[in-house]
């Protein structure tokens, strides 16, 4: 098989909707065929180059900020969070996964909603705000913010001490 067969069997993806959960290797946002994940926006003046992780941070901060979010992360990552807290090295991008193309970007955001709030509107809440902040701090379209919720916070979870059943 030559070259040029070969570009004529290879399939290309030009969907930015498709989720990687639909395809393998499928990308939410307008990235060209790099492995680079920056932003980069030309203009007069020069090249200004933004990277994943700023974003990431924008809508880990963001997320954190709605009402009825107890953290940000599964388990696994709460636990080695509060280790990072006792350090105090806080990882603001913890249970923040983000796609970032030329001009588009997409986010997958796992939360735990503190009890008793609403977890629809929590989690609504959550892609609204994340994607009015990547859109003004960050200039990008927002294509998706998939919210997971990974747990419900109870107030009685925060007790530490279990109570003795004898004195």
């Amino acid at each position: 098989m030559t070259t040029d067969d070969q570009n004529l069997t290879t399939p290309s993806v030009s969907s930015p909707s498709i989720s990687k959960r639909e395809g393998v290797g499928t990308s939410r946002v307008d990235r060209p065929f790099t492995q680079s994940r920056v932003v980069s926006d030309q203009s007069a003046a020069g090249t200004t180059i933004i990277a994943e992780g700023v974003v990431a941070k924008i809508a880990g901060i963001a997320a954190r900020q709605v009402p009825g979010v107890y953290a940000l992360g599964g388990g696994g990552a709460r636990a080695l969070g509060a280790l990072r807290s006792v350090v105090n090295a806080d990882d603001l991008t913890q249970g923040v996964k983000v796609e970032v193309g030329e001009t588009q970007a997409a986010a997958d955001i796992t939360i735990v909603v503190e009890y008793p709030a609403p977890v629809q509107d929590v989690a609504a809440n959550v892609r609204a705000v994340v994607s009015g902040a990547i859109s003004s701090l960050v200039g990008l379209e927002v294509v998706e913010v998939n919210v997971e919720v990974n747990d419900v916070h109870l107030p009685s979870d925060d007790k530490n001490e279990e109570e003795s059943r004898v004195s």
